[in-house]
């Protein structure tokens, strides 16, 4: 049986290991389309649970509007290598300076996009140096922890990995209602995809997942230093979301002076609910010559 869609990478791009001065990292990157005048790259950051090939439907469009697309899995996130036990590797510093080598060895500038909690490591990576960056896009990434519903089920995920083991923990969200931050998107293919996500699962590190987890539920609100950085901003979201609820994400759009977009009829990962939309107004954004072009 063939492996479903989204986890193979579209034609043209090539998955590969990115070698920087912090290691190396699995990444999915799409060339420019043939014939369209190149207009810049954007390095592409998952969300909690996830990995780079939560960006595949976003590549093919995007190569069309002339960007290269860089999709990374960061440290101990599916096929990228990270310690197993050592939480102190996942802190958000770790994680952002990571972010910091990757934009080097892709090819300064980029345009950074952080998804769910890629755009909170996002956004710790341009407070350290935005000089790498040409514009940073937080895709349903609020402005500080995400909502106590989301806390609670964060929560009983890190209890249950303080207890079992990653194949025992899986069994057990397959068995309930997951949360919407710890979700994957929706896949078609059946048992192949189940397969692809049980294998991601069973990749991640658990000390990466009970860091990150913890810095969900903790993260302090840093808007106002994130505007104070002299780059375009781009907040956008689906129309439901309730990990940060849209009001949250619309006030922190105002706050940074940022576009706002918001997919109708995509919820937390518009990237997979409406990819077509979604490269548009990444693309329309990164356009304009505010974003740097």
């Amino acid at each position: 049986m063939s492996r479903p869609a989204t986890f193979v990478p579209p034609p043209g791009a090539r998955a590969y290991s990115l070698r920087t001065a912090r290691g190396e990292f699995a990444v999915v990157d799409a060339p420019v389309a043939a014939g369209v005048e190149p207009r810049g790259t954007a390095l592409l950051l998952p969300g909690f649970t996830g990995s780079k090939e939560d960006f595949n439907p976003l590549h093919l469009p995007l190569a069309e509007r002339g960007y290269r697309t860089v999709a990374v899995d960061g440290r101990g996130q599916y096929e990228s290598d990270g310690p197993p036990d050592d939480e102190s590797a996942y802190t958000q510093e770790e994680l952002a300076r990571d972010v910091l080598a990757q934009a080097e060895a892709v090819g300064q500038p980029v345009h950074l996009l952080g998804h769910s909690l890629g755009g909170q490591i996002s956004r710790a990576a341009v407070l350290i140096d935005h000089a790498p960056f040409r514009s940073l896009t937080l895709m349903s990434s609020g402005p500080a922890q995400i909502s106590a519903s989301q806390q609670e089920r964060v929560k009983l995920l890190r209890d249950a990995l303080a207890v079992m083991g990653m194949p025992e923990v899986w069994d057990a969200i397959q068995a309930m209602e997951t949360p919407e931050e710890t979700d994957t998107p929706s896949l078609d293919g059946g048992l192949d995809a189940r397969d692809d996500l049980r294998r991601r699962w069973l990749l991640t590190k658990p000390a990466q997942l009970l860091a990150t987890g913890r810095q969900l539920c903790t993260e302090p609100d840093r808007v106002a230093e994130l505007a104070a950085v002299p780059l375009p901003f781009h907040v956008l979201s689906g129309s439901l979301d309730d990990t940060w609820p849209l009001p949250l994400l619309d006030d922190m759009a105002l706050r940074l002076k940022a576009r706002r977009t918001v997919v109708e009829g995509a919820e937390h990962s518009p990237n997979t609910d409406r990819p077509l939309a979604t490269a548009r107004a990444l693309a329309g954004f990164w356009d304009d010559g505010t974003a740097g072009t």
